[in-house]
């Protein structure tokens, strides 16, 4: 059995948090969807530039606040860390400028409003009523967008061409005939007359909503648009701190991840020998595609896999690896209403009454998987990965305040552990199979090849030899992520894209492992004999989701 949260007293500290993460859910009703904090569901934040200076207007009161506060414990020194790395950053980044700019494929306010839909229950006519309240916000919301998109603007602030003319095309896929929120009253339709008259109309504003926003990108900001896609060092630096935590020499980092894609295709093609003698890389996977015990037809087998195999790992590594506490043994895996082909996880509520859930946003057309790529995935979303990582700071009330439990995620933190959860799961023997550690490869090799895109384009550093050096291009960088990428073209357009638009986030899943590993290693060198895998693992998942450059000091002093 595993431990039950005891308890600590609040400290002064653990209140300025409270305060802090309070004030969020009142400015972000998004956000607080997303933490699974009820009340808030039918509002939208102000997405307008004075909304934002809100926002920043509360991060400074707060940072103002830690700065006469004395930590009672360790939990505060951390806390107080945590917070003003948090908290200082965002300033940072809000003041050059990238808050109100905020447009790419992925994450920007684009994104977050439409996705915040997919958290919301739909049981019954109630949850549909709160549901189509806040639809009908969604114009309000995506006119206060225009707003600070059109305020960057005037400062000289637009994202490049490529994000704003992709994001045109999301707008025009949302609102197609065939599109999310045409699926959205479908998927009313069992509910009573007034439920779906009401989801119908706010739908309808919704994608009038999103119709006149791509109409702004298109007319507005694509003329104003620059051509080069890459942000530039300075912005770089800031963003890449704000996205690890901690400080890193890109030069020196860009280089390891040149090393990192030739060791990994190394790995690969003596992988490939096992497969098949004599066999390629590329000859591999053809095989590992065509062999029947790795498919999987339709998206239920595929939910029914995902959920076979988490509740696997968290059975195999419970007590043994991992104390994983009773209300966390439990996640459900879920096929997306989406179509992005993305694959991602939700927290549980505070409460766990909504579990953990590991999503798959399964593309339109396709029904047939191969679970020899997709293992590691389940390791990555969910077990020992994030499931493990953010379920276990929710539970740990009596150690963390709600600010450090629910609100505060590092990328480079979680996706770094992530991609530690996967690289674990193999030391440990879950991927020896040839497929499925081919599979593990693979997706290391994309990690590799996004830290030698992402910095090599964004700081205009030489591109490697082997697609020509010199000055980095778009067909150079499509190039080197084709050879090291095992996606479909669709995916690969959608993966540099994504790189081009967020400077800095896609290498924190690599460069996190890393430095994870670091904090591991050193840890286990210092501790000798005694090192124990387990205390490790409860010790650093027990801070919740910090900046790297903070969890090496609470973890190694």
């Amino acid at each position: 059995m595993t431990d039950t949260p005891g308890s600590r007293t609040p400290t002064a500290v653990d209140a300025i948090a409270e305060e802090h993460f309070a004030g969020t859910v009142r400015l972000s009703p998004l956000a607080a969807t997303y933490f699974g904090v009820p009340g808030h569901d039918e509002d939208i934040d102000d997405l307008s530039p004075a909304g934002l200076a809100a926002v920043s207007e509360h991060r400074r009161a707060t940072v103002s606040a830690l700065e006469g506060a004395v930590p009672a414990d360790a939990v505060d020194v951390v806390t107080i860390a945590a917070m003003k790395e948090r908290l200082g950053l965002a300033e940072a980044m809000y003041d050059a400028g990238l808050e109100a700019k905020s447009l790419n494929v992925l994450a920007s306010p684009l994104q977050t409003v439409r996705d915040t839909f997919d958290l919301m229950p739909t049981d019954t006519d109630e949850q549909w009523r709160v549901l189509a309240a806040r639809l009908a916000k969604v114009p309000t919301a995506l006119a206060q967008y225009a707003e600070s998109l059109r305020f960057a603007k005037s400062s000289g602030q637009v994202s490049p061409q490529r994000q704003v003319a992709a994001c045109v095309a999301q707008c025009e896929r949302l609102v197609a005939p065939d599109g999310y929120f045409a699926a959205l009253v479908a998927s009313a339709q069992s509910h009573s007359d007034a439920t779906v008259a009401a989801v119908r109309d706010g739908a309808a504003s919704a994608a009038s909503a999103y119709a006149t926003l791509g109409e702004v990108l298109r007319d507005e900001l694509l003329p104003a648009a620059p051509e080069s896609d890459a942000c530039g060092i300075d912005t770089y630096r800031l963003s890449s701190q704000y996205f690890l935590g901690a400080v890193v020499d890109l030069e020196e980092t860009y280089h390891w991840g040149q090393e990192e894609l030739a060791r990994i295709s190394a790995d690969m093609a003596v992988v490939a020998e096992r497969i098949r003698p004599g066999a390629t890389v590329q000859e591999a996977i053809e095989i590992l595609d065509a062999d029947p015990a790795y498919r999987l037809e339709g998206t239920d087998a595929l939910r029914e896999w995902m959920q076979e195999r988490a509740d696997g790992a968290i059975a195999s590594l419970a007590d043994t690896h991992f104390d994983i506490p009773d209300p966390i043994r439990t996640i459900e895996c879920r096929i997306a209403p989406t179509q992005t082909g993305g694959i991602y996880y939700t927290g549980p509520s505070d409460d766990f009454s909504r579990p953990g859930r590991m999503w798959w946003s399964v593309p339109q057309g396709v029904t047939t998987f191969g679970t020899w790529r997709e293992l590691t995935t389940v390791h990555h979303e969910g077990v020992p990965g994030h499931h493990l990582q953010v379920a276990q700071a929710v539970y740990r009330r009596e150690l963390l305040n709600t600010w450090r439990r629910l609100e505060c995620w590092v990328s480079g933190h979680g996706e770094g552990w992530a991609l530690y959860s996967e690289r674990l799961m193999a030391d440990l023997g879950y991927l020896d199979d040839p497929g499925n550690r081919m599979g593990w490869l693979g997706g290391q090799s994309l990690r590799a090849a996004r830290v030698v895109i992402d910095i090599g384009v964004h700081c205009g550093f030489e591109a490697p030899a082997e697609v020509g050096g010199g000055a980095w291009t778009y067909d150079k960088a499509w190039t080197l992520l084709t050879r090291h990428a095992g996606l479909e073209e669709s995916s690969r357009r959608f993966e540099l894209d994504r790189y081009l638009g967020w400077p800095g986030q896609a290498p924190s899943y690599k460069i996190g492992e890393r430095l994870w590993l670091q904090i591991r290693d050193e840890a286990a060198q210092r501790a000798g004999a005694d090192f124990d895998l387990k205390t490790f693992h409860k010790n650093a998942l027990d801070l919740g989701s910090i900046g790297l450059d903070v969890l090496r000091e609470a973890v190694l002093g």
